[in-house]
């Protein structure tokens, strides 16, 4: 009887501790869970510094002859995080077909470079409000020896070659306009793509109006030249809204910088910096009826 009591009292001792450990596990797991879902954005604001994945493309995001990170798309969600008590932005160059896979390993908190809002893109990452729109442009070689105005003639002319930026929504604009995927040459970026079409080895290239425009200044090239009265693409996309973009679990990082985004829209300081940047705030700003989510479903034409 005495061993029995003592075995009875053991194995009641033994389903307390158990209780009481796995009541203080799931305590701790309730409290590192709520830590994780919204600790990112005040551990943000405590460090004072945010990662920012970007592609080198001017004007939207690219590094400047003396290192430092700036460009539309950069310096909009410069002053948005500012505005968050986020200070100091610490830029990670990548290849533009990167940026959604790197956001999505962890590799930064967000990613901008006048990066598209896209369906297909929005599968992968959680975009914030536009902060600008733009359309497309072509550049050819010296004179337009093939007569190329649009993407339906490169479509027309199959011996027509075009260079573009892996990972650019340009890539689907073409096809989708008929060109077919045997005519087009992938590079890793912008100056890539102008270097390809002022050797001779692809007849035009293809990217926002903005970035080629800029491009074909810094190239400063007798060979090569932009199609002044290139017609646009009536597909969907374009115009193209481009946001700075989040990891699709970091809601709360998302929400405030919406926020704040608002705020600075409605204080014009968003148009400053387009125009600082050489933009045409009235033509490249944003509607204010046109949000993420319409883009998202393909809703805003």
């Amino acid at each position: 009887m005495k061993r029995l009591t003592i075995s009875v009292f053991v194995l009641i001792s033994i389903l307390l501790l158990a209780a009481c450990g796995s009541s203080g596990d799931k305590s701790s797991d309730k409290e590192g869970s709520e830590e994780g879902n919204g600790g990112v954005l005040a551990d943000l604001q405590e460090q004072g510094k945010i990662k920012i994945g970007f592609a080198n493309e001017k004007p939207y995001g690219y590094e400047n002859n003396k290192g430092e990170l700036t460009g539309a798309s950069v310096d909009t969600a410069k002053a948005v995080f500012a505005e968050l008590g986020i200070e100091e932005v610490e830029g990670h160059l990548a290849d533009y077909d990167q940026l959604v896979p790197g956001l999505g390993a962890g590799k930064y908190h967000a990613i901008t470079s006048g990066m598209a809002i896209t369906p297909d893109r929005c599968e992968n990452a959680a975009f914030g409000e536009p902060d600008m729109k733009y359309g497309e442009g072509l550049i050819v070689q010296k004179g337009n020896p093939l007569g190329l105005k649009s993407y339906k003639d490169i479509a027309d002319n199959k011996e027509a070659t075009i260079s573009i930026m892996s990972g650019a929504t340009e890539n689907e604009f073409v096809v989708s306009e008929g060109v077919d995927e045997s005519q087009i040459q992938g590079a890793p970026d912008i100056p890539a793509t102008i270097a390809a079409v002022e050797s001779g080895r692809a007849d035009a290239t293809t990217g926002t109006e903005m970035t080629l425009i800029m491009a074909l200044e810094s190239a400063d090239s007798d060979n090569i030249e932009f199609v002044e009265d290139f017609e646009q693409p009536d597909i969907d996309g374009v115009p193209s809204y481009g946001a700075v973009a989040f990891h699709p679990d970091e809601t709360e990082l998302l929400e405030a910088y919406n926020e704040k985004l608002a705020e600075l829209k409605e204080s014009g300081k968003i148009a400053e910096i387009l125009e600082d940047n050489g933009f045409d705030a009235e033509r490249n700003y944003p509607e204010d009826d046109v949000t993420t989510a319409m883009v998202c479903k393909g809703e805003e034409k």
